[in-house]
């Protein structure tokens, strides 16, 4: 990824993370992290949602998602994958553009501040599954355990 030193210094390391904060959620569901008792279970394929409307009808990208729950994530990374580059490229240009607009239900939003906060979740949802693997590896109870007692 480049230096984008005209964006603000917290969007562009979140930026520059993304890559890494996706790969660090996927290993910990690959792992076996269990999210069915946090709210990542319901807020993560919302935002992988929105993430990709965002590049679609902010940067002209095509993602298109058919998986469901936190599946979409790896949809979402293989798709990004095959066209890192291209989709890098949009993202930057979202970032540089000050007066882009998209449609939402809710009216008329900067397509920025979308992307920013998008980019803002996935390092937030990265650090809490760490948190969550390092207290699965220091062997703490599983939150759900007696939920279903």
């Amino acid at each position: 990824m480049t230096s984008l030193p005209r964006f603000k210094m917290e969007a562009q390391a979140y930026y520059q993370q993304f890559e890494r904060n996706v790969r660090i959620i996927l290993d910990a569901l690959a792992a076996g992290l269990d999210l069915r008792t946090t709210a990542l279970e319901t807020s993560l394929p919302i935002e992988v949602y929105v993430l990709c409307e965002v590049l679609n009808q902010g940067a002209g990208e095509d993602f298109v998602l058919t998986a469901t729950g936190v599946a979409r994530l790896a949809e979402f990374q293989q798709q990004f994958m095959k066209h890192e580059g291209q989709t890098l490229a949009a993202m930057e240009r979202v970032l540089a553009d000050k007066r882009g607009t998209m449609r939402t239900p809710e009216g008329r939003v900067l397509v920025k501040e979308m992307l920013i906060r998008r980019l803002e979740f996935f390092n937030e949802a990265a650090r809490q599954v760490n948190v969550m693997r390092t207290q699965q590896a220091l062997g703490s109870p599983s939150q759900y355990e007696g939920v279903n007692k």
